[in-house]
């Protein structure tokens, strides 16, 4: 049901995806969602639980993280990306997308930023994700044509450089 639940809102939004259709996707009766869930609002929240189990947070500087994420987004968009970044009836939905995206982007970004002593390492750090999760939305939704069609390895080192530049320097190897 999980995997039903993350393919569906990754495509069609929370707002748009029905109980219904994530029973048909998973093959169970809509009611087994109600028993073991309560509702799709409690789905998406153990969805964003879920997600990432023992994984380590991504550090968006690292070139090599920043691949893994952005070809995982790239083949399939987070539902919880897409919770924070669009408007959402469901505060709740919002606030546990917003809490995952501090906790596995931001957060990190920060501390990293903190230890080399730089000044305002929050807003850099969300300055950081948000032009990382942009530019994801923005290629999926076709919003921007260039960047909708430019080859994936360009975009990401494109994106790279971008970020780096939140830390007031190019990285060493975007030179």
């Amino acid at each position: 049901m999980l995997k039903a639940a993350g393919e569906l809102f990754a495509e069609r939004g929370f707002e748009r995806t029905t109980i219904r259709e994530i029973g048909e996707r998973a093959g169970v009766d809509p009611a087994l969602i109600a028993r073991y869930f309560g509702g799709k609002t409690q789905l998406y929240l153990a969805l964003v639980q879920s997600e990432h189990g023992d994984e380590p947070p991504t550090d968006l500087l690292d070139q090599e993280r920043l691949g893994e994420l952005f070809e995982r987004l790239q083949r399939r968009p987070s539902p919880f990306l897409q919770s924070v970044m669009l408007p959402s009836d469901e505060p709740s939905v919002h606030e546990a997308g917003q809490a995952h995206l501090y906790r596995r982007l931001v957060d990190p970004l920060r501390e990293r930023f903190e230890r080399e002593g730089l000044d305002r390492p929050r807003l850099r750090a969300e300055i950081a994700v948000a032009a990382f999760g942009g530019v994801l939305l923005a290629r999926s939704a076709g919003a921007l044509e260039r960047l909708a069609e430019a080859d994936p390895a360009e975009v990401l080192e494109l994106l790279h450089r971008l970020l780096g530049g939140v830390k007031g320097q190019l990285p060493p190897d975007a030179a």
